[in-house]
């Protein structure tokens, strides 16, 4: 049984950024702490909680807002430091962020977006007090469970796991290509051949396939209810 739910996960989360606000290095610290008080077990539970937000977060739409926001790109580890970047900035702005990537446009870029770090806190944590590793302690079974639990906060946007290329990105992040995209590089991209993603890689394709969703239009006041 774990010891440690989602909302006590992102109450820990909270007062890291509370205590610690941009400073990373202090963040893993206080968490180190924090964990280390709590227990092997609740050690476990940050570990497994975490890496399961992060994989739920594993979406193509995701990374290539991520792309704009990381300071030189976003490669397949980076994108992984990103996630965990992302979950440290809160609840609501990692679900915001799902529901629509361009929302990151209203959060603080810092860090180059990237939280290594706090991918193995609560690893780290548990090796510190008894020499186990959380990694080989996550049981795969639970883990499941543990994912379909989480993904009932998740409301997933439209276009979420559509990998947008240089022609598109400026229909679907319209925010975020405002604040981080410099002025002509979509069209240098495009110019030189220059894609976004891998276009043989198969998955990619797959997801290709039928082109970007249309953004939903606003709902007006009519459809909302309103008289």
């Amino acid at each position: 049984m774990r010891g440690m739910d989602c909302n006590a996960f992102w109450d820990l989360i909270s007062g890291a950024k509370k205590e610690c606000g941009q400073d990373m290095d202090a963040a893993f610290q206080w968490l180190m702490g924090r964990l280390t008080i709590l227990g092997p077990q609740q050690a476990q539970d940050f570990h497994d909680i975490l890496h399961g937000y992060q994989d739920l977060a594993n979406q193509y739409g995701l990374w290539s807002a991520a792309a704009l926001m990381c300071e030189n790109g976003c490669s397949d580890d980076g994108f992984i430091d990103f996630r965990a970047w992302l979950i440290a900035q809160g609840k609501e702005v990692y679900l915001a962020a799902l529901a629509d990537p361009d929302s990151l446009a209203d959060v603080e870029a810092y860090g180059g977006c990237q939280f290594e770090e706090l991918t193995y806190v609560g690893n780290k944590a548990l090796e510190t007090m008894t020499g186990q590793s959380a990694y080989d302690g996550t049981d795969a079974a639970a883990y499941n469970l543990l994912l379909e639990e989480l993904r009932r906060d998740i409301v997933y946007g439209e276009g979420i796991n559509y990998p947008y290329e240089w022609d598109e990105i400026a229909g679907r992040f319209p925010r975020l290509c405002a604040k981080y995209l410099k002025p002509g590089t979509a069209e240098f991209m495009l110019e030189h051949n220059k894609t976004m993603w891998f276009q043989g890689n198969k998955d990619i394709q797959k997801a290709r396939e039928g082109g970007p969703p249309k953004r939903p239009s606003p709902r007006t006041h009519l459809e909302m209810g309103g008289m």
